[in-house]
């Protein structure tokens, strides 16, 4: 557009110059000059505005795009926001859900801590109540020993002690008359040793043990007694009934009838059979 514009000037000025007006031959070559001087000058001027013009379309475009760049940074940051505030509820419910566990556990912990020592008390008193009751088993057991060696030197009574259970074993001969349940005289003197220990023993329970061997009852006896079911029971029960008799408290006591089905020994043979026509007064912790 300039250079339009310039162009006219000077073609303007040649025609003025030819019509007639006079101008001397310097003065026109000096404007030649001054023309030429502008149209150089016209030329960069426009390079510079053409050069700018691109310059300003590069930086609108640069600023268009950091203008959009920024945008989405503060859309980020809005939902960063967010995103955190969100997570900063998650992370303080899990910490009080941890802490409350925690706390939960210690008390747990407590709870348990006392509960072990009370246990562990109990376990102590347990054991020397076991202690102390193995040795007043252990005493009476010794006690019995002596005071009938006579008869367990016989072989008519053999004492034992396994893990605070005592047991006293009574051949029948001791005690009974063949085929009979009524404590003979003799057997009542033996039976006697054994209450002057026993009536003194209040923590334990006293059980009564009526045993035969496997020979069927037959003939007279059969009437009073079917089988040695029968005849077990009527045994055990008569020793403690007298036991009873002699002040020992019945609630400690208890009788039971095995029959010939508890035997110790085989029955193919006299010794045998002896063996298990027996009584039994067995001496067990209370339940």
């Amino acid at each position: 557009m300039l250079r339009r514009v310039c162009l006219m000037v000077t073609v303007s000025l040649l025609s003025l110059c030819l019509s007639g007006c006079l101008v001397g031959e310097g003065k026109y070559l000096k404007k030649v000059e001054e023309a030429e001087s502008l149209n150089k000058s016209l030329t960069s001027l426009q390079q510079q505005y053409d050069a700018l013009s691109a310059e300003n379309e590069i930086l609108k475009s640069s600023v268009s795009k950091l203008t959009k760049d920024l945008a989405a940074a503060n859309k980020d940051k809005e939902k960063l926001a967010a995103d955190n505030k969100e997570l900063d509820k998650v992370l303080k419910a899990k910490s009080d859900t941890l802490s409350k566990n925690i706390s939960e556990l210690r008390q747990k912990v407590t709870d348990l801590e006392t509960e072990n020592a009370r246990l562990k008390d109990e376990i102590a008193n347990l054991k020397k109540a076991k202690e102390e009751e193995v040795q007043k088993t252990s005493k009476t057991y010794e006690d019995l020993l002596e005071k009938m060696k006579s008869e367990i030197s016989q072989g008519q009574v053999t004492i034992s002690e396994l893990k605070g259970k005592l047991t006293v074993n009574m051949v029948d001969a001791v005690l009974f008359d063949s085929g009979k349940a009524e404590i003979k005289p003799e057997g009542l003197i033996v039976l006697q040793k054994v209450i002057d220990i026993l009536k003194n023993i209040k923590d334990k329970s006293i059980r009564i043990e009526g045993h035969t061997d496997n020979d069927q009852i037959g003939g007279a006896l059969a009437k009073k007694y079917q089988t040695n079911w029968e005849l077990s029971a009527a045994r055990a029960i008569n020793v403690t009934r007298y036991l009873q008799q002699q002040g020992i408290d019945p609630l400690n006591l208890s009788a039971i009838a095995y029959g010939e089905f508890k035997p110790v020994a085989a029955n193919d043979s006299r010794e045998g059979k002896a063996k298990n026509r027996r009584i039994e007064i067995i001496l067990v912790p209370k339940e």
